[in-house]
């Protein structure tokens, strides 16, 4: 008997504890902040599917750099979601494509989904459509063109997903492979083109606002019911804690929190932080928990969430 106890003494002392497992998303913060050089890198996020970071969504000014201290590679990212196509989100994408191209020697291949364009008039700037904006930067005659063979050949899909006012859309599913899921539908952020992200994989999923404002919350709340994480932009105060022309393109918290509490959202992860609503947080928490009694977090460059 006493050897036997010895001998299972000895087995629980050698035995290794098992390591948990791989969850099918997660989020992995690379840039939390806004367009103000205020220490958080841009809007930012790679999203590791199944242990691999596949999935790039936005490309803020500083992502490149929070990059390499995530200790996180490239090597496996092939899709890239743009929400819209402000400096803040898409500023980093040329050094976030040649960190991929020399992460491998092998032919590269990125998907890119983003809106379409809009011509500009006196209502509103001029934007490229993702495919124009991504021969601008890559195009045998753009800024980058050297890029395409620098280190590994690069071919790069650009999508453009229709943002134009038609009425209530329906999410549309723009990418599918296996059990792993990508939809869309058109946004509203002031004149910009928008576009909110869903990807579902495994029974888990994660939502992503980008910049919204009050038009762009019906379909928001379409595409984003029962996620498991909802990644919403929170740059404004409820009002009049902001300037007022911030409303026309942000969401307050007060709002933000009745829409999570609507969807049956999970968890809720505040980023794209201005200085005001990371200084303001409890009140920034206080209103939201008016209408949402789930998790809520603040983002923070690094951080790893899961749904």
């Amino acid at each position: 008997m006493l050897a036997l106890a010895l001998s299972s003494i000895g087995n629980a002392i050698g035995a290794q504890p098992s390591a948990p497992p791989t969850p099918p998303l997660e989020l992995a913060v690379l840039g939390s902040g806004g367009p103000g050089a205020a220490g958080r890198a841009a809007s930012s996020y790679l999203v590791l599917v199944d242990g691999a970071p596949r999935i790039l969504v936005d490309a803020g000014s500083g992502a490149f750099a929070r990059l390499g201290e995530s200790g996180l590679s490239l090597a496996d990212t092939d899709i890239v979601l743009l929400t819209h196509l402000h400096i803040d989100h898409a500023g980093e994408l040329p050094g976030l494509f040649k960190a991929r191209a020399v992460s491998s020697s092998g032919p590269i291949e990125f998907k890119v989904w983003g809106p379409a364009g809009s011509q500009g008039n006196s209502h509103g700037a001029y934007f490229p459509s993702t495919s124009r904006f991504l021969r601008l930067l890559f195009g045998p005659a753009g800024a980058f063109a050297y890029l395409s063979d620098f280190s590994a050949p690069i071919t790069i899909q650009p999508h453009d997903i229709s943002v134009g006012d038609r009425g209530p859309q329906a999410p549309r599913v723009i990418f599918s492979r296996g059990d792993l899921a990508i939809s869309a539908i058109a946004g509203h952020h002031g004149d910009a083109p928008a576009v909110i992200y869903r990807i579902d994989h495994a029974g888990t999923s994660i939502a992503f606002s980008g910049d919204v404002d009050a038009r762009g919350l019906p379909a928001l709340r379409r595409i984003a019911e029962g996620a498991g994480l909802l990644v919403f932009d929170c740059v404004v105060l409820d009002p009049p804690g902001s300037p007022p022309v911030l409303y026309t393109l942000h969401t307050p918290p007060r709002a933000i929190g009745e829409l999570a509490g609507k969807s049956g959202i999970r968890k809720l992860l505040l980023s794209h932080l201005s200085p005001a609503t990371e200084h303001m947080h409890d009140a920034v928490l206080q209103s939201i928990r008016e209408n949402y009694a789930g998790p809520v977090s603040f983002a923070a460059d690094g951080m790893r969430v899961r749904p």
